[in-house]
């Protein structure tokens, strides 16, 4: 896990629509004989937290629902993104927070379609952090959002231990990754508040075992709530929207009528 191998550290800045910062927080000891030793482990885990709970806690006084989506790479997320923010367009203000290792074709593509967004570029660093986002998010008027959508790096493996402050951590399972990806990464589909098998249209052509597939989160992923869809056709999005009206709702209620 990344806490524990340290991937990305000391690999360049980490860029944020066009600003830098530096990543990582890191403690240098000399020693007598020149060499130093870096002390990376509990500094960093213990600085993220409790950066996470300050994100979380400004998300919550600006009433923000907040996403962190997860998944491995081409399993979809950005077309699911957009679709969700089109879709809840006159419903819920959505804006976007996007992570990736090098390029902007993403939020792009996100821009293009008249959502707010954020690019974070993160260089060899292959997860979000909350420090990272609590500058991304920043730069977006959040005072007029009531959803926030956190696209993180295509990774299921390190962003799992990385809290960034979200309401509600979304993994996704494309049909055309096979039915056991919650068996061989457990840790990120036992964190996840919400389960969604994406590219439900290719399931067939993709030979996708669905009765398996749901077993494996449900025995991974027990807690979760689960939804199947299509973001090309459409096919079971509405499930998910109402959903996500519901929990905006509960974050941010409705003004009583005089």
């Amino acid at each position: 896990m990344c806490k524990e191998c340290g991937c990305g550290l000391g690999g360049g800045d980490v860029k944020i629509a066009g600003h830098h910062h530096d990543h990582g927080d890191h403690h240098h000891h000399a020693h007598p004989n020149g060499s130093k030793t870096l002390d990376l482990h509990v500094s960093l885990m213990a600085k993220n937290d409790r950066l996470a709970e300050r994100n979380r806690g400004f998300f919550r006084a600006k009433k923000l629902l907040v996403l962190n989506v997860v998944s491995s790479p081409g399993s979809g997320k950005t077309t699911f993104i957009r679709e969700t923010a089109a879709k809840l367009a006159g419903t819920l203000r959505v804006g976007v927070v996007v992570g990736d290792l090098a390029t902007d074709n993403d939020a792009a593509r996100l821009r293009s379609a008249g959502i707010p967004v954020v690019q974070i570029t993160t260089g060899t660093v292959c997860h979000l952090d909350a420090d990272m986002v609590s500058k991304a998010a920043e730069q977006l008027d959040l005072d007029h959002l009531d959803l926030l959508i956190i696209e993180n790096v295509g990774n299921l493996v390190c962003p799992a231990d990385y809290d960034l402050g979200e309401d509600l951590r979304v993994v996704l399972l494309s049909t055309t990754e096979g039915e056991d990806k919650p068996l061989k990464y457990p840790p990120m589909f036992h964190s996840a508040h919400v389960a969604i098998v994406t590219k439900s249209d290719l399931a067939v052509a993709a030979g996708f075992d669905r009765e398996v597939a749901l077993a494996n989160l449900n025995r991974v992923s027990h807690h979760a709530e689960i939804f199947e869809l299509s973001s090309r056709t459409g096919k079971g999005m509405k499930a998910w929207l109402d959903y996500l009206v519901a929990q905006c709702v509960s974050v941010k209620p409705p003004l009583a009528s005089s």
